[in-house]
């Protein structure tokens, strides 16, 4: 998702890579427990930036969208735990917030999206269904949000 002519991460129809982070709450959030609903794990660069909180708050307002196909959403940066719970809370997100804090930014690398340069998730998003098998994959260059109409093409794609 950095260079689009490398592999770089798990690729559509592939098994996507299991972890467990911690959310806002230091609750622990498995992937392999999700299975047999869909997730939708959004990488981002950093809790309180102005793109990210604009992502964000653009799915937490359409937050309906998700819910109603029973999808978990999981939103995940570099950011500590603690961070994302005063983030969380400052923006009345519903969803998990997971911190890939440490090993720095470990889960970001399985997926690909992990911009090694700059110490920092890159906008990356898999669509995993209730097999644990990725049915899309999306992404957008630093400084440009994805926009809600993809994720909403994604999952009527399910």
């Amino acid at each position: 998702m950095v260079d689009a002519g490398a592999r770089l991460g798990p690729q559509v129809g592939e098994r996507a890579p299991d972890f467990s982070l911690p959310n806002q709450f230091g609750e622990p959030v498995s992937l392999s427990a999700l299975r047999g609903g869909i997730a939708v794990v959004v990488f981002y660069p950093f809790a309180f930036s102005g793109i990210c909180t604009g992502e964000l708050c653009e799915l937490r307002d359409n937050f309906a969208d998700f819910s109603r196909d029973n999808v978990r959403l999981l939103a995940v940066s570099v950011d500590s735990k603690y961070t994302l719970r005063a983030y969380a809370q400052a923006q009345d997100y519903e969803f998990d917030l997971l911190a890939d804090f440490w090993p720095h930014g470990a889960v970001a690398r399985q997926y690909g999206v992990f911009n090694e340069e700059r110490g920092m998730a890159g906008r990356g998003t898999f669509v995993i269904d209730a097999d644990g098998v990725i049915r899309d994959a999306f992404s957008t260059p630093t400084g440009q949000a994805r926009p809600l109409e993809r994720y909403r093409q994604a999952l009527a794609a399910l």
